[in-house]
């Protein structure tokens, strides 16, 4: 059975409205009629402008107790051994899952250099890193599936004997992200489900078709496997919208910037892009028939999860208009 289509909002950027962290924006994501709360998982913010770079683990467990069904998760964190051990990530989940049972769900990346690459000391390659965020999913899942001591011995994470003693009642799914052939097929073949971000041609063309044939070659039916994508959407003048995108996350467009280790040198390449190249990365809406048609082009493609990464300098007309967007849904559905 084909999952059922949802939509998730990324209220990461609405905490700049918010520095007293009353976690209005997340709270108010499930009133608005979201099906999911995603937040990114940073050390350093991707601009070094944003000065709300907080711990997410806390603010989920907030907003969890302060909600009622809203599914929560980090969009995404980053088991590779630098900041996390895999460890430390199935017991975080397996605590947050037994405290609000089948509400959390988990991403995970290979991760970029501003956040990781302190932790270590260098920056490894991205086959390295995928290589460990690959068997750090593998010793996740073992925890929580294991009721007794084991070893686990991998070529990056090893461990004599271990147990998990507090771990999720029921399965949390794993969302892997990935953008392009390689890491789309890998979390095919490796992950619960896809999470993703780029425009619907690298959706229909790279990241589906290879999502789908690595989960075929292990015997999986990836019509049955869900397809999250993130796209950024912003509501108020052109002008301001962009003058926040560039003092917030402009950067993080480029590619190279992916290993650049100092949110200044990326908030200063950012600064330098065209405005052309911004409005090709965000939605720009005034009313809810914008939204729909952005998000529908992508559940057109097959994506089960359209999650808006909220960019707004209105953001709270742009939850009235996401009401309505919410509602839209759940009546096609």
């Amino acid at each position: 059975m084909a999952p059922k289509f949802k939509l998730g909002i990324d209220a990461s950027f609405m905490m700049e409205f918010d520095p007293r962290y009353t976690l209005k924006y997340p709270i108010m994501a499930e009133k608005t009629g979201f099906d999911h709360l995603w937040m990114g998982d940073h050390y350093l913010p991707w601009q070094a402008s944003f000065q709300e770079s907080f711990f997410v683990w806390e603010l989920l467990a907030v907003v969890a107790s302060k909600t009622k069904k809203i599914k929560l998760g980090p969009d995404v964190t980053v088991p590779i051994g630098a900041r996390y051990h895999p460890a430390i990530i199935a017991q975080a989940v397996g605590t947050l899952e037994r405290m609000f049972p089948g509400r959390f769900v988990l991403g995970v990346g290979s991760g970029e250099a501003l956040n990781e690459s302190w932790f270590w000391g260098h920056w490894p390659k991205w086959s390295e890193r995928m290589d460990r965020l690959i068997e750090g999913v593998e010793l996740i899942k073992r925890l929580w599936a294991e009721d007794d001591y084991f070893r686990f011995d991998g070529k990056y994470f090893k461990m004599g004997v271990t147990k998990l003693y507090v771990k999720p009642k029921k399965a949390v799914p794993i969302y892997m992200s990935a953008t392009g052939r390689k890491s789309a097929y890998r979390a095919g073949r490796h992950a619960d489900r896809l999470i993703s971000s780029g425009n619907p041609q690298a959706m229909q063309e790279v990241v589906f078709p290879n999502f789908d044939r690595g989960a075929r070659a292990v015997g999986r039916d990836p019509s049955k496997m869900e397809k999250a994508v993130l796209m950024d959407m912003a509501t108020g003048s052109e002008d301001k919208i962009l003058a926040r995108i560039k003092r917030l996350a402009a950067g993080s467009t480029i590619p190279e910037m992916f290993n650049e280790g100092d949110p200044r040198v990326i908030e200063r390449a950012g600064s330098k892009l065209p405005k052309e190249h911004l409005l090709k990365n965000i939605v720009l809406f005034k009313k809810p028939d914008q939204v729909i048609e952005a998000v529908d082009t992508f559940r057109k493609l097959g994506a089960t999860q359209v999650i808006i990464s909220e960019m707004s300098v209105e953001p709270d007309f742009a939850m009235k208009v996401y009401s309505k967007v919410c509602e839209y849904f759940k009546q096609e559905a």
